[in-house]
């Protein structure tokens, strides 16, 4: 991914709402599930890190990344952005 199409997923994800939240248990098989199922569906997701948490937004963001085979678009304080194309139903069209 180059920095235009970074970019590009940064502006469209300011107006979107966090799709899951991730709290105390903090990484789990299940919340990875989720974040494979909501990537496939839309491909461009928002994660809410809790404050009780104790894990690092950052690191939760590249290990969901590693296990969802997707892309860490942007991690802002507690939010982290991540973006995988869509097998089945293709939404965004990326600049080039």
């Amino acid at each position: 991914m180059n920095s235009r199409q970074r970019a590009y997923l940064k502006s469209l994800a300011m107006t979107m709402e966090p799709v899951l939240q991730i709290g105390k248990s903090s990484l789990t098989p299940e919340i990875a599930g989720a974040v494979n199922e909501a990537l496939e569906a839309r491909e461009l997701i928002k994660i809410h890190v809790l404050k009780n948490c104790m894990d690092d937004a950052r690191s939760i963001g590249e290990v969901l990344a590693e296990r969802t085979h997707s892309q860490v678009v942007q991690v802002i304080g507690k939010k982290i952005v991540l973006y995988r194309e869509s097998k089945t139903k293709k939404k965004l069209m990326l600049p080039k």
